[in-house]
């Protein structure tokens, strides 16, 4: 580095300066850095261009996060470190690997868009090889998925793992997001966990301010973040100014040094700037003075590191002009190659919503019953026999949620007076002590009384390559992770063009029947997941298609949502003899329960059986037969079987537990109206749910929820049309 008179400059930049000397960043380090710094500026005011010309459709810009995002990608490692940037990291991923041309594609939406291949909006990234996971446009979720990322790191060293998952012993996982985003319930989650667990997470705050319009001071403690966990236990906080790339490298390696020695996360918080709108749909000239931007403009790093480059007399003039003309030149070559890549073909609109790989509505997942035993074991049973011999067969299964473990004091394990938890319906009991004994401490765990925590960290794991088993303890709170669920979980494969997936299975008692459950455990709601693409929906009324469907659930490459009736777990009319340990059915495959000539009812779950009680009773009363169909699965679902069914009956009723307005009986009807509308003679009927919610008064619940003769009701009139 050219010899700097100190006096001369005074002490405006010393510290700079020292801390390069430091560091070894030499003139030509500190080019590079420029170098980045500038590209990324220039790539945004490309996209601006671009979005002018209609040749990008969005836009939103990293100006101003430059300084701290090419720091670090200077210090953590592409392909061996996990990232999950947000929007404004432009520079990072620039300084990881990730090409302007791939960055100008995905702004065009083309095949070149090795983020999303044409399907999510630019600054969305995503990176294969360099490990950057893919990321949504949601703000938050990204933080509990980082947990669960390098949870997966820790659990494969301890279980001394050799296969095809690649993972290194002191690997670190980075997520960022704005000063807006720590905001969000899942941030804070996402540190209680990284920090319980002592998890190699570098959490990045990068604060420009503005959230949007709304200021920091109006939603942060204090104003600052660094202020208001300063003294969370287990929390390394640094506070560093991110328009300055040097003083950024320096925080970025003492960080680095403390991940990389397993001393727990640490959090980043990098004071940036914005000078440009929040994105091209917004102007900030509506919120903030002229002068406020002026001031600004003086410390957004363009400028303050160009300046110093220059001042410093590390580089002149002629060298950023030759810089600049040189960037300039690239990214135009960029630009002209972004545009004449080709969009993806409109036929491709489908994939990767599913894997393409595995099927499990194919004859690979029909294995035979190999039944043994008597034919007395409830439904609960046989999930948990199912649960124990797959967490035997595959060390990559991680099972959790509330209360799912015996113990969560591991010395308990031994006590042989404590018969342990195992969850609230026993259903995982004894699943932690099998794993135990095969040396898995961490394979069976509980999670914090948090339902995002639960699926936001299996969503991680199943990205990186485990099978998350894991159990949301009631329906009815289900909701508090549905953003996890319906933007994270079910777009992953297909927001990423199947470069990412997250196959796991949420199982969730669902359902009421159960005198006194009330409001908040009783609630039925599969429809609202139906809609979802992307989702396995599969939902069992009986201890046999209880342990089939669940195992191939766990052996297919797609999220699956398991919904276990808990009113069914220890009934006495639907348990099975023990089916063994490879039996599984096919997703999309109905089942006959009963034949029957003069009309059809599909139901599924606990309303199943009320169907057949009805049937019966309709059959002593009048001499005519009712066919009973369990759909068993809703998606997929198995229309032909229901068609089949009306060829000879031509009269359907759909039975199912949730409310009747926009329950999935409305669906049923619409596909029986497209397909099979000739071979009815009456307008199919429904019974379910009132439109109200369960009261806790068994008189009041035994109306609101379907009966058996509610059924049986409806059966007459269908009959009688």
């Amino acid at each position: 580095m050219p010899q700097v008179n100190s006096e001369q400059l005074g002490s405006k930049y010393n510290k700079k300066l020292e801390l390069a000397k430091k560091h070894g960043l030499d003139k030509q380090k500190l080019l590079e850095m420029l170098e980045n710094i500038l590209l990324s500026r220039r790539l945004d005011d490309a996209e601006i261009t671009m979005k002018k010309q209609s040749k990008a459709y969005f836009q939103i810009s990293g100006a101003g996060h430059e300084g701290i995002l090419t720091a670090i990608s200077k210090v953590l490692k592409p392909s061996y470190d996990f990232f999950i940037p947000y929007y404004r990291d432009r520079a990072l991923c620039l300084g990881l690997g990730v090409t302007p041309v791939e960055m100008l594609c995905q702004a065009n939406g083309n095949v070149g868009d090795t983020a999303s291949y044409g399907r999510q909006m630019p600054a969305h990234w995503g990176n294969k090889k360099l490990n950057i996971i893919n990321k949504s446009s949601c703000t938050g979720t990204q933080f509990l998925q980082a947990c669960g990322i390098a949870e997966t790191a820790k659990y494969l060293e301890e279980i001394d793992y050799k296969g095809d998952i690649t993972f290194n012993k002191d690997e670190i996982v980075y997520v960022s997001s704005g000063d807006g985003t720590t905001s969000q319930g899942e941030f804070w989650e996402a540190l209680t966990t990284s920090c319980v667990n002592k998890l190699p997470v570098m959490f990045v705050v990068e604060d420009n301010g503005f959230a949007i319009s709304v200021p920091v001071s109006v939603q942060t403690p204090g104003g600052s973040i660094s202020k208001a966990l300063a003294k969370v236990p287990g929390l390394k906080v640094f506070e560093c100014d991110g328009t300055c790339p040097i003083e950024s490298y320096d925080t970025a390696k003492l960080a680095e040094e403390y991940l990389r020695a397993g001393n727990g996360p640490v959090l980043i918080h990098a004071h940036c700037t914005r000078p440009y709108s929040h994105s091209l749909s917004d102007d900030h000239s509506y919120y903030r003075t002229k002068e406020e931007l002026s001031e600004e403009a003086q410390r957004d790093v363009v400028n303050s590191y160009t300046n110093f480059l220059l001042e410093a007399k590390i580089l002149n003039q002629t060298e950023i002009d030759a810089l600049k003309d040189d960037i300039d030149k690239e990214v135009k070559e960029a630009i002209q190659i972004a545009v004449d890549t080709p969009w993806p073909k409109q036929e491709t609109y489908m994939d990767h919503l599913f894997s393409e790989d595995v099927d499990p509505t194919s004859d690979n997942f029909s294995t035979p019953a190999k039944f043994s035993g008597k034919s007395d074991v409830p439904m609960a049973g046989v999930i948990n026999k199912v649960l124990k011999t797959e967490v035997l067969k595959n060390p990559l299964i991680r099972m959790f949620g509330e209360d799912v473990a015996d113990f969560s004091e591991l010395n308990k394990l031994d006590d042989e007076k404590l018969s342990g938890k195992g969850g609230v319906f026993k259903i995982t009991s004894g699943c932690q002590r099998v794993a135990h004994d095969k040396g898995r401490v961490s394979q069976v765990f509980n999670s914090p009384l948090a339902e995002a925590n639960i699926i936001g960290r299996a969503i991680g794991m199943g990205t990186r390559g485990l099978k998350p088993v894991v159990e949301i303890q009631f329906f009815d709170y289900i909701w508090t992770a549905y953003m996890q669920l319906k933007n994270e979980m079910a777009t992953m494969r297909y927001r990423s063009g199947g470069d990412f997936s997250c196959p796991m299975v949420v199982r969730v008692p669902i359902g009421g029947y159960l005198k006194g459950g009330s409001i908040y455990h009783s609630q039925s709601g599969e429809s609202l997941f139906t809609h979802i693409p992307g989702i396995r929906v599969v939902f069992p009324s009986n201890a046999e298609d209880a342990a089939g469907l669940l195992r191939t659930a766990i052996r297919c490459d797609d999220p699956v949502l398991f919904l276990e009736h808990k009113h069914l777990y220890y009934q006495g009319y639907n348990r099975s003899a023990d089916p063994g340990d490879d039996f599984m059915i096919p997703f999309g495959k109905a089942k006959v329960v009963k034949s029957g000539e003069d009309a059809t009812i599909l139901a599924w779950g606990a309303l199943v059986q009320k169907a057949i009680d009805a049937s019966k009773k309709i059959e002593e009363e009048t001499g005519k037969s009712i066919e009973v169909i369990d759909a068993r699965t809703l998606v997929p679902f198995d229309i032909e079987t229901v068609c089949e069914s009306l060829k000879k009956t031509h009269r359907l009723l759909v039975c199912h537990e949730e409310h009747k307005t926009s329950g999935f009986a409305g669906e049923v009807m619409a596909l029986i109206n497209e397909n099979a509308f000739e071979y009815l003679d009456a307008p199919p009927l429904r019974v379910a749910s009132k439109d109200t919610h369960v009261a806790y008064c068994p008189g009041l619940e035994e109306v609101i929820l379907p009966q058996v003769d509610d059924v049986y009701k409806k059966i007459q009139d269908l009959l009688s049309y």
